[in-house]
């Protein structure tokens, strides 16, 4: 919003947004809240309600005669109302590239039909668009922004008080109940393991909210596991950067964990039913997001029936005794580099270029 206002300075921002949204001038249709669900029930609960304000946000961008829409991430709520638009002659740009090299990539067909112009954040993902001929610009990563070239452990590992004469191992089991739930047996397990075979190794595990706090402290009541282990409330960053390696969930925390350097062991697990679904749309062999960004396996992954105790123990072991990681933090230097690009700026720029050939296609109809 900032960039565009470089661009036009009296533009108005109607739509669903945030505080920080709203205080750089978004007039509020919805409560960004009303959006903000999780979980298949939840959803279904909602169903009628985020129908009805879909076909409200249509009607009422269309009536004020939007020059543009743009649709931050949410494809499945943003994607029919995209399409809505585009064929009311409404240039549509679509923030953060849904997932379709992924899973389920027949979207890719109505998304082309949706969007005039899709914004990326990772670079292999515009050649998807472009074989399908979608304008696509990759503006990179904001973490890599974010995040510094050059790492420093030592005073992030006193400021959260952890001891600096041992390595430490941190330890995030996700962010979701669900993830916790099939991740905390075999990640607590392989730690005890771990900790009789490498007394010099200190755990750390920063908890998302109360919630994966109190559901890790009940596991460990109920398991009577009787570990040195500090538990941080948030700060997953931090503790990963005062870390020396890491196990964790594959998620977005994988791509923070390679942009800090970390040497890294990557699992998920989920239900026999719900992985047997997934896989049946699923179309990659690398799940961790530094594998996928460098298309060849940099860090280990454990998934489903892999995601054992005696897998979590050996890989770790191999990460604690090797003398050597230049190679990866190399490899881990280059991808962080090649995610560093025009950001917001350059967002801005391709929308603006959208919209003059959107406005020139409209007169030339004329």
């Amino acid at each position: 919003m900032d960039a565009l206002k470089g661009y036009f300075p009296s533009a108005e921002f109607k739509g669903i947004g945030g505080p920080l949204m709203e205080r750089s001038g978004l007039q509020r249709f919805y409560p960004m809240e009303r959006l903000s669900i999780m979980g298949i029930m939840p959803i279904i609960a909602r169903l009628p309600e985020l129908l009805l304000m879909r076909r409200r946000l249509a009607k009422t961008i269309v009536n004020q005669q939007a020059d543009c829409f743009i649709g931050i991430d949410a494809p499945v709520f943003n994607t029919d109302l995209e399409l809505k638009l585009k064929r009311k002659g409404i240039t549509t740009v679509h923030y953060v590239s849904p997932s379709v090299w992924a899973w389920r990539e027949n979207r890719i067909y109505k998304i082309v039909k949706s969007v005039s112009l899709m914004i990326c954040l990772f670079p292999f993902e515009t050649e998807i668009y472009r074989r399908h001929q979608l304008p696509a610009v990759c503006i990179g990563h904001p973490l890599a922004k974010e995040i510094p070239m050059k790492i420093e452990k030592e005073s992030v590992r006193r400021k959260l008080q952890l001891p600096e004469d041992k390595k430490i191992l941190a330890i995030l089991p996700g962010s979701r109940g669900s993830e916790m739930k099939f991740l905390l047996q075999p990640f607590m397990e392989s730690i005890q393991q771990l900790s009789q075979r490498y007394p010099n190794l200190g755990f750390v595990i920063p908890c998302a909210n109360d919630k994966r706090k109190a559901q890790l402290n009940q596991y460990l009541k109920e398991q009577h596991i009787n570990l040195d282990i500090t538990i941080i409330d948030g700060h997953s960053r931090d503790v990963m950067q005062a870390s020396d390696l890491v196990l964790l969930a594959s998620g977005t925390a994988t791509l923070e964990a390679m942009l800090l350097k970390k040497p890294m062991l990557v699992a998920y697990k989920v239900s026999r039913f719900s992985y047997w679904i997934y896989s049946k749309f699923l179309k990659i062999s690398n799940f961790s997001l530094p594998n996928l960004l460098a298309n060849q396996k940099l860090v280990v992954e454990l998934i489903q029936e892999n995601c054992t105790v005696e897998n979590i123990v050996c890989e770790l072991s191999k990460i604690l005794e090797s003398d050597d990681n230049c190679e990866l933090t190399e490899r881990f230097d280059q991808l962080h580099q090649s995610l560093i690009r025009g950001g917001s700026v350059e967002a801005a720029s391709a929308i603006v270029e959208q919209i003059k050939n959107g406005h020139h296609m409209e007169e030339n109809e004329k």
